[in-house]
């Protein structure tokens, strides 16, 4: 296996290699035109809430959420997030997408807070971690370094709300393979072992709550629009066991996962294939949408 650019082999980087890594990121995409100029000027019933800015470029990074205003105490509260990983597009023109198309149909059931992009330096340089080397989604917790993740989880904490329901919205690409899994065993300086991607949708669940029936509701869903992910002749997907069709569990509060961040009854991943020969993007984007509305018209169904 051909050796990571940066770093020595088996040495985890130091502050030069990471600014090296740093230095090689470029802009590829516009976060203001791709992602601020879709969110709605003003939508009723809800705030659009500069909750931060990112602190490589407040002016140019700042964060916004999309939040039920007034949040009422008779009716649940929802969470949905895209772009902790900034490369995974789909994540946020999917949260875009049901924010201008179908938020309005759930208002009267459910409170909504709406995070489209959770890291807009990562989503102009097409990139899975921020300018620090550093992966947002293993940075979920009290005081955490990575701007991106702290910024949220104390967002949400000036809320002072509960979540019945938190999806956050990702895509398993084959640069996992190619790039940031390299990137990370380089980093890390240890051995890389690549993992099979799997070839259609999955969710990857909370491993002490999985909630098997809600993620059933979230597969039925979303095979409207593309295909499921099969299992591998081992039964797993990305390694881990797979619990029912196009399902996995992770730890997600040990992992310091996005997903952890709440004490959500109900809590799902997705994960969307962008590479796969049998889907496009615009389904990319439209099965993000189908997993929310998938998990929101079960909540209603059981009457939560």
């Amino acid at each position: 296996m051909q050796e990571y650019p940066i770093g020595t082999p088996g040495q985890p980087w130091s502050d030069e290699e990471k600014a090296q890594w740093k230095e090689q990121q470029s802009i590829q995409r516009s976060y203001r035109e791709e992602v601020l100029e879709k969110l709605p000027d003003s939508l009723d019933g809800f705030s659009i809430v500069q909750y931060g800015a990112l602190p490589y470029d407040e002016e140019k990074y700042p964060l916004y959420a999309l939040v039920s205003e007034p949040v009422s105490q008779t009716k649940p509260t929802i969470l949905v997030t895209g772009g902790v990983h900034g490369y995974e597009t789909s994540g946020v023109q999917g949260a875009l997408r049901f924010i201008n198309n179908d938020v309005m149909r759930y208002t009267s059931r459910f409170n909504f807070v709406i995070v489209p992009c959770i890291s807009p330096w990562g989503y102009e340089t097409i990139n899975r971690w921020n300018p620090m080397a550093m992966d947002p989604n293993r940075s979920f917790y009290k005081d955490s370094p990575a701007p991106e993740s702290a910024q949220i989880i104390n967002f949400l904490d000036s809320l002072d709300v509960s979540f019945l329901m938190h999806i956050d919205l990702h895509e398993t690409t084959d640069t996992d393979n190619s790039e940031f899994r390299p990137a990370l065993a380089a980093r890390d300086g240890i051995t890389n072992t690549n993992w099979n991607i799997p070839d259609g949708f999955y969710t990857v669940a909370n491993t002490q709550s999985p909630q098997l029936d809600f993620q059933k509701a979230v597969i039925e869903s979303v095979r409207k629009v593309t295909h499921i992910a099969p299992a591998d002749d081992e039964g797993r997907l990305i390694g881990e066991p797979v619990q029912s069709e196009g399902v996995i569990c992770y730890d997600k509060k040990k992992l310091h996962l996005c997903g952890g961040m709440t004490d959500a009854t109900f809590v799902t991943t997705t994960e969307v294939y962008p590479d796969s020969e049998q889907a496009t993007p615009e389904q990319c984007n439209q099965a993000q949408v189908a997993a929310i509305t998938g998990a929101l018209d079960y909540l209603m169904a059981a009457n939560l």
